[in-house]
């Protein structure tokens, strides 16, 4: 169940339970599943409507404890508190779970004071409901930052005003596979930061006291970070790389700390010839293509500046007539080759603990 993980935005991963189900279209790659099925004799027994969840062992449950009494130790080494992913492999929030589980899950949760919990779903509409009931705190911990996954903007539209309703420490934002365009506009502010003297806030979100702004026309609830990534996997979807760019300058523009975890499988496989770096080559005209595209596409393939794919001649003079100029040719390297450096710089911006 991954006591230190090797996901770049987190220090341990936590698993309470195996299973999901898929609800979008970042899921149709989904690792967990293929993971589930591997270790179930090739079929995924955990996934899918009415599959059993799998509750994981007491061992593993007990590890964020020794977690949370390690706290000085890493403290002192790093000069921050640890981060906890909830969960790689299943859904918190997710309506098969049995609510036992989740009550307890939060028992934990709040058991562990000194960890920063990262509760990312799939199913963020659900949050406000489940966090009452029996057993449930009624709103989250202190400890908790909540997360909610966006691959396209359909997505970001439908799942961003309810992650910004339930109030939290932190809110992110996990955009991983990214599949196409997102303008964040209206969901990105950055508050001007003059405080209300005497106001308990710091900028960050703490129930039931939020923080009051003397300066800013409304109160809004904001965005704290936003994670970006590419698909991997054997049949990994492209991330056009102008979709990452464009989510890199919205999130400077906006004051809001930007991670860029990933390029997957596809990445640019050409290079400056002095420097050795990594560039993406573009064709800028149709001629263009006529003239460079046997030595340059090289088994790669073609993306439109809207992220299309262009398969053949056809495609590119349609592109040609639609002014969908420039293409972007990206080959599949593999997610290792591909890294995460992002136009010569790697992104790694986080949010300040916030307890």
């Amino acid at each position: 169940m991954s006591e230190k993980s090797k996901i770049e935005w987190t220090d341990h991963t936590f698993n309470p339970w195996e299973g999901c189900q898929k609800v979008g279209p970042g899921c149709d790659h989904c690792y967990a599943e293929t993971r589930n099925a591997r270790f179930a004799g090739g079929q995924a027994v955990n996934w899918g409507p009415g599959a059993p969840r799998r509750r994981t062992s007491a061992t593993n449950w007990r590890k964020p404890l020794a977690w949370n009494a390690n706290h000085d130790a890493f403290f002192a080494e790093h000069g921050r508190r640890q981060r906890v992913f909830c969960a790689s492999l299943a859904d918190v929030f997710d309506n098969t779970v049995d609510p036992a589980w989740r009550a307890d899950l939060f028992d934990l949760i709040m058991a562990t004071p000194n960890l920063d919990w990262l509760l990312l779903t799939k199913r963020i509409g659900n949050v406000p409901g489940m966090l009452v009931g029996p057993g449930m705190p009624g709103r989250l911990p202190s400890n908790v930052w909540l997360g909610a996954t966006i691959c396209n903007q359909e997505e970001a539209d439908r799942d961003i005003p309810k992650l910004l309703a339930v109030p939290a420490r932190v809110r992110f934002l996990s955009m991983e596979p990214l599949l196409g365009p997102v303008d964040l506009g209206r969901h990105l502010w950055k508050c001007c930061g003059a405080m209300i003297p005497g106001n308990q806030g710091d900028g960050w979100m703490q129930p039931p006291d939020p923080p009051e702004c003397c300066q800013c026309p409304e109160p809004r609830e904001q965005l704290h970070w936003v994670i970006v990534g590419g698909e991997s996997g054997a049949s990994a979807r492209p991330m056009h790389p102008d979709w990452a760019r464009s989510l890199r300058d919205q999130c400077a523009a906006a004051g809001v700390p930007f991670l860029h975890k990933q390029w997957g499988e596809w990445h640019t496989a050409a290079t400056v010839a002095s420097t050795g770096e990594p560039v993406f080559r573009q064709l800028d005209s149709f001629q263009q293509w006529v003239n460079k595209a046997q030595t340059w596409i090289h088994g790669g393939i073609c993306l439109d500046r809207h992220g299309r794919e262009l398969k053949n001649g056809g495609d590119f003079m349609q592109a040609r007539d639609n002014d969908d100029f420039p293409v972007t040719i990206m080959h599949k390297v593999g997610k290792k080759a591909a890294g995460r450096v992002l136009d010569g710089v790697q992104h790694d911006g986080f949010p300040r603990s916030a307890t």
